[in-house]
């Protein structure tokens, strides 16, 4: 009804995206471009938001869904010209933190963890566990590149190479994004980009966030005491919330943990 009374001042609303979990592709995981897009949509489309708050808890993961939802955050508050603020919770590392460049500042708690700039690769080899067992392993191919990296096989030398040279391109994408959206406010520090992580005050100190902040205080010190928030994030669905698929949610929540362990979460 206020909406349709022009004389009424409105209360300034911002709109709050909450971005927490493993970064990953598809429908099941907590962030990818497919699920968070749409919120994102609202988010920013909705009740003429003053600001948009992202509020983050992500290990990382995907470097292309996270190049994804932060393009889409860029693209969004551009065209509409919507101030975008990151609030970063437990952690912002790796796909994660790239996620929190996409806001003009980052606001952090004293005992957030930011950082991991890298990009990591792991997997197993199972290649001696066949032979004592007595199985062996036939593949057959069509391009000699085509078993790259078979788990099943003895590790090949170029494979590696070839490998980490993919790496280090993804990684070069992470640094240009993360120079491009902080510039100057980046510290000289060698181990930047190293993969190596912080602590609330001294990722300030090396320009990878703004100040010590948390949501409500800094945006009514922004937008004023009477300023309104609006939520947003993913709903799950009613299979997923009395799970139905116990396994595959196993093995999601298995992995998680064990992103998490990685900054002692």
């Amino acid at each position: 009804m206020r909406q349709l009374i022009p004389f009424i001042k409105r209360k300034p609303t911002v709109a709050v995206i909450r971005l927490a979990g493993m970064i990953g592709s598809g429908s099941r995981a907590p962030l990818s471009d497919e699920t968070i897009g749409p919120v994102i949509e609202k988010a920013f489309s909705r009740g003429k938001p003053v600001a948009v708050a992202l509020v983050i808890n992500s290990p990382g993961g995907s470097p292309v869904q996270s190049s994804l939802i932060a393009a889409r955050i860029r693209r969004l508050a551009e065209e509409k010209s919507i101030p975008v603020h990151a609030f970063v919770e437990d952690v912002a590392a790796s796909g994660g933190y790239w996620l929190a460049v996409a806001a003009d500042d980052i606001w952090v708690d004293a005992s957030s963890v930011l950082g991991s700039i890298g990009v990591i690769s792991a997997g197993f080899g199972a290649n001696e566990f066949l032979a004592r067992q007595g199985v062996e392993r036939r593949i057959y191919t069509a391009g000699k590149s085509k078993s790259t990296l078979d788990p099943f096989m003895p590790e090949k030398p170029e494979d590696v190479t070839r490998l980490k040279g993919i790496l280090e391109d993804i990684h070069g994408a992470f640094i240009t994004h993360v120079k491009s959206r902080r510039g100057s406010k980046l510290a000289d520090d060698p181990d930047l980009f190293t993969g190596e992580f912080w602590l609330g005050a001294r990722s300030i100190e090396l320009g990878l966030a703004d100040g010590i902040g948390h949501l409500v205080p800094k945006m009514k010190a922004l937008y004023g005491d009477k300023v309104r928030f609006s939520k947003y994030g993913r709903k799950r669905g009613l299979f997923q919330r009395f799970g139905a698929s116990l396994t595959q949610d196993a093995l999601s929540f298995v992995e998680e943990r064990a992103s998490y362990a990685r900054f002692g979460l």
